[in-house]
């Protein structure tokens, strides 16, 4: 199994590839100094498969690591997703 993940800037989205066949999307909309991650999508066969947390934690990991941005989770799963990752609060918009 090949997992790809790419950020899209021009298309203000990350995604996430598995075996040629996108599986998973994350939109956002860049704010000033924050970026609010709006939408959150699985493919409906590929549910249940843990790609959208990876896809969440891949965007993260690339907003921590390549901007001083912080991050507004529009998205209910986002939002969830930092609940469920309390270590990784230090990105949230304040």
């Amino acid at each position: 199994m090949t997992t790809i993940f790419n950020h899209e800037k021009d298309a203000s989205r990350y995604v996430m590839s598995v075996d040629g066949l996108l599986v998973a999307i994350a939109d956002y909309r860049l704010n000033g100094g924050s970026i609010s991650f709006n939408h959150t999508f699985t493919q409906p066969a590929h549910r249940g498969k843990g790609y959208a947390s990876q896809l969440v934690k891949f965007a993260m990991d690339d907003v921590e690591a390549n901007t001083a941005k912080r991050v507004l989770p529009m998205c209910w799963y986002v939002a969830e997703w930092f609940d469920a990752n309390p270590n990784r609060a230090e990105l949230l918009s304040r």
